[in-house]
């Protein structure tokens, strides 16, 4: 998950947990990665590739100057999606219902396209209330939109990334720590976890070369565990990975529902991650341009490392490849007009 500009995120000063990662290296000539598309000035964070193989991102609103919030990639050709006037939205205009504000992750799920809208561009505050659009991609048309109730979000929540489960929507929020889920049956939303322990950040810096990022932010990846039950979080300055049944959601006692938490692993400090097929879970170490992998019996190995590796930030897996967004976050420091982005693709390991 993807603060770049001096907005202040909620602080927390705790000791790093650094060293802590027995992490297995692959050979680094295993795997050939290819650059997929390229971006200039312009910085990509989510990716989502459907099973057509359809491949879509998104730019936030970090700053001005973002040509399209939404896009497709067609071979050479970028468009954006589903139309031009879908991302036709500037800071400073008027919010509008139809029009994308502030998209932080896409996600395609079923032959549809969830585009999730945290409506709080720039960090400063949430400017009416975030959801999702919901586009059907047979025929690129609007479908649905769910919206969070109020009493889910914080003014200065960013929602960042979300999975897809049946008739759930699950996000990790990122700008006040906790987690929120949508029943798309009954078109309510629910918040747990609020400024728990798991779910908020544990250091206030990450160092990049000796170079210290100086962000706190909080719960950002997700991913769940369909076969069984639980959904996976990480605060992106933090070195804990957590787990909860998504059965928790249910509950009403918040003491009851911080019981069901777990400590699943430590890890390096990534962003997004994605579980392959076999029940690999990949993740990037963001400090040391990495992406890992954690099996399921725990043991957490290396599939990339370099500099094709640049703030590895959301993943898509299609076919045997994962392709992965290199926003290049911890790298800017003023203006990204010269600035390139990229997306990569790696071949998944056999074993």
């Amino acid at each position: 998950m993807k603060n770049i500009l001096a907005f202040s995120v909620i602080l927390l000063s705790l000791a790093a947990c650094k060293g802590r990662i027995n992490s297995k290296a692959e050979p680094k000539t295993a795997h050939q990665v290819t650059q997929v598309a390229e971006f200039k000035g312009q910085q990509v964070t989510g990716i989502a590739i459907a099973n057509s193989g359809r491949m879509f991102v998104n730019f936030p609103r970090w700053r001005e100057g973002v040509e399209s919030a939404v896009v497709e990639i067609d071979g050479n050709k970028n468009k954006s999606y589903p139309n031009q006037e879908w991302n036709s939205w500037e800071i400073g205009q008027p919010v509008v219902a139809d029009k994308f504000i502030a998209v932080q992750s896409v996600l395609a799920h079923d032959d549809k396209l969830y585009v999730l809208d945290t409506r709080n561009p720039q960090f400063k505050t949430v400017l009416d209330a975030p959801r999702v659009f919901v586009f059907d991609l047979k025929s690129n048309t609007l479908t649905a939109t769910y919206i969070l109730e109020k009493n889910s979000f914080h003014p200065d929540s960013y929602i960042n990334d979300l999975r897809v489960d049946g008739d759930k929507i699950y996000f990790t929020d990122s700008g006040h720590a906790g987690l929120v889920v949508y029943n798309i049956a009954t078109g309510t939303s629910k918040r747990i976890l609020n400024d728990h322990f798991s779910t908020s950040a544990e250091v206030a810096y990450l160092t990049f070369a000796g170079t210290q990022w100086k962000r706190s932010v909080h719960s950002d990846g997700i991913e769940l565990d369909v076969k069984n039950q639980r959904l996976l979080y990480h605060a992106l300055t933090g070195y804990s990975l957590y787990s909860i049944p998504t059965a928790s959601f249910d509950l009403d006692n918040k003491t009851e529902i911080e019981k069901t938490v777990r400590l699943e692993s430590k890890t390096a400090a990534p962003d997004g991650m994605i579980f392959d097929n076999k029940g690999f879970l990949y993740y990037a170490d963001l400090e040391k341009n990495k992406i890992d992998y954690r099996k399921p019996d725990g043991t957490i190995h290396t599939l990339i490392e370099g500099v094709d590796v640049r703030w590895a930030d959301s993943f898509s897996i299609y076919k045997d490849d994962l392709y992965y967004t290199n926003s290049r976050i911890n790298e800017v420091t003023g203006p990204i007009d010269e600035m390139v982005f990229t997306i990569n693709k790696i071949k998944l390991p056999l074993n």
